[in-house]
């Protein structure tokens, strides 16, 4: 956990929460401005992610979509309002509702991709066994992280579930036999979107690091600037709206995936 006791002490308070749980504690003064809201930065910013998920929702629904996608965007929501939760109490309870739908969501995102038999029904053999694959890790993963509480290893779960689909979106795109009778405009439309997602996760993950990194230095220079321009050196809160963009429009490309999937009527190993 950061320790900023040593900067700006009488900036940092104690909220009436008690003290801090949660494995991790970020490089944004606590209690600053309330007692009800230890992160104030890093606790609103979770609203662009719950409304850019929302936006997804509903286009879904507009569109007649199957229920998958929007479960889908719902979950990210989920994910947006864990973290709101978690950043504005810095108890570990809230910690898990903010990292546990990570998980949810990024192993949701593997099943659509490896689900890719023609069609949506759940009567196919290997729907059912994906559906119980899915289920069987995300219930190891809580059990195993609620026994080892460590955030790395929360963290090279959901950069390995990023990476994997990654790695299976390319895999449909470039190297099976459906990838041949995908248009190739398609293809390339899909690619975009999906890496433009991957590229605003991963500049996300980059801000993330400087703010713990530098994190002394930045206190120092927010205390210098004042609030609420401070606020913009912010690097954990630009990592929920990049991150929120990247997940809204790396699942854009993953249901764009799948509908090529049921519209050509081809399997994908």
């Amino acid at each position: 956990m950061l320790n900023l006791t040593t900067v700006a002490p009488w900036l940092q308070n104690t909220g009436v929460y008690g003290p801090v749980t949660a494995t991790l504690d970020w490089c944004e003064l606590n209690h600053q401005f309330s007692p009800y809201v230890a992160e104030m930065a890093n606790t609103f910013s979770n609203l662009f992610t719950v409304g850019i998920a929302l936006i997804g929702y509903m286009q879904a629904s507009r569109e007649r979509l199957p229920p998958r996608y929007k479960a889908g965007y719902a979950g990210v929501a989920l994910v947006g309002i864990g973290s709101f939760f978690f950043h504005a109490t810095l108890l570990f309870e809230a910690q898990l509702a903010d990292e546990l739908p990570m998980i949810y969501v990024g192993s949701m995102s593997l099943f659509l991709l490896f689900d890719s038999k023609p069609g949506y029904g759940l009567g196919n053999a290997r729907t059912q066994l994906l559906i119980a694959l899915l289920a069987l890790f995300d219930v190891l993963f809580t059990w195993s992280y609620m026994v080892n509480r460590n955030p790395v290893y929360h963290q090279v779960v959901f950069a390995s579930l990023v990476i994997s689909t990654t790695l299976r979106i390319t895999y449909i795109l470039q190297m099976t036999d459906a990838a041949v009778r995908i248009p190739e405009k398609k293809k390339k439309a899909i690619a975009n979107v999906f890496s433009t997602g991957a590229g605003l996760f991963a500049f996300g993950f980059f801000l993330w690091n400087l703010d713990n990194i530098f994190c002394h230095t930045l206190t120092n220079w927010k205390v210098a600037l004042g609030w609420p321009i401070a606020f913009l050196l912010e690097g954990h809160s630009w990592w929920h709206v990049l991150t929120g963009l990247g997940s809204y429009y790396m699942f854009i490309g993953i249901q764009c995936t799948r509908s090529l999937i049921l519209i050509g009527f081809f399997d994908v190993p």
